[in-house]
């Protein structure tokens, strides 16, 4: 077993695709192939199962990888202590829902950040590649909620997957229309007083359960409804169709401007949201630092930590 051998699993890992990796590694796919391979046979495990998609961790491959990160933590350490090696570039990944409050606090991340190199990567995504993300490493951070009807879906999941899921804060529901909406002025909308109007969520790909919505009371009927992928093309369709979907009441003026209503819903339903982890590895500095910056902002609107 070499160093570089652990650091080209790591990157593999990291960029889902043999041929990626290869490219930042600066090395050729076909050694950095049969580098993986000796590996491989060195320990009698397989870490990697190579689909036409490109590369995905094996359950052994995911314990081998948590082991391979704190070695070349330590060599680094070493090297550092000895050598007064320059620190690495500072890596972190977050794979979220469709959160403005884990935008700015990713924004907030960087613009603490003091190092003079950096590679970070924020994946606005679907729920279930959410805990992919994380069970396979591909993230150390995902955000996602959990509320009575999704809960023992999800925690199964996480459960299968050996990931923890840490209570951020507790929302009710609220409504986002367009200030020029015929609802902006009220001070609380019902799900009645909607039914006209087009209803907005993200779609979930080929895992498009309702116990994977993004949207709370998934399952109620709507006469208009659009499914959009991004955040973007959803205040898009509030604005052009006055149209409305539901979040946690967390917006951000900032990265949203000051166009988008928050209003409450009349539900007795609550949402939890919080961030998983794998079990298997230690957050990096970085990780840790992302979920102080989360915890800072959700008290600044005033919410109080789980």
């Amino acid at each position: 077993m070499k160093l570089n051998q652990l650091r080209y699993i790591v990157e593999v890992a990291r960029c889902g695709s043999i041929n990626e990796a290869a490219k930042k590694l600066y090395i050729t796919q076909p050694s950095l192939s049969t580098a993986i391979k000796e590996l491989e046979e060195e320990f009698n495990i397989k870490v990697f199962i190579r689909t036409t998609k490109g590369v995905s961790l094996t359950t052994e491959g995911i314990e081998f990888l948590g082991y391979a990160k704190q070695i070349l933590d330590q060599a680094e350490l070493l090297e550092q202590h000895y050598n007064n090696k320059i620190p690495s570039k500072q890596l972190c990944s977050i794979s979220t829902q469709h959160y403005a409050f884990a935008v700015n606090a990713f924004v907030n991340l960087i613009k603490r950040n003091h190092t003079n190199e950096y590679e970070f990567t924020l994946r606005e995504t679907r729920t279930h590649d959410i805990i992919t993300d994380v069970a396979t490493l591909r993230s150390e951070v995902g955000i996602l909620y959990l509320n009575d009807f999704n809960q023992k879906v999800i925690k199964r999941l996480l459960k299968e997957n050996q990931l923890t899921f840490s209570p951020l804060f507790e929302a009710a529901p609220h409504v986002f229309i367009s200030t020029q909406h015929p609802l902006s002025g009220q001070s609380i909308i019902s799900l009645e007083e909607l039914d006209d109007y087009p209803y907005l969520s993200f779609e979930q790909g080929e895992y498009n359960s309702f116990y994977f919505s993004e949207e709370i009371l998934s399952t109620i009927y709507h006469k208009k409804s659009i499914h959009v992928s991004d955040r973007a093309t959803l205040f898009n369709l509030l604005h052009g169709l006055n149209g409305y979907t539901i979040s946690t009441g967390v917006l951000s003026t900032d990265l949203n401007g000051s166009d988008i209503a928050s209003i409450p819903l009349a539900t007795d339903e609550r949402i939890l949201v919080g961030w998983i982890t794998s079990q298997k590895v230690q957050l990096s500095q970085s990780a840790l630092s992302y979920i102080n910056e989360l915890k800072i902002l959700i008290q600044d609107y005033g919410f109080k930590l789980r």
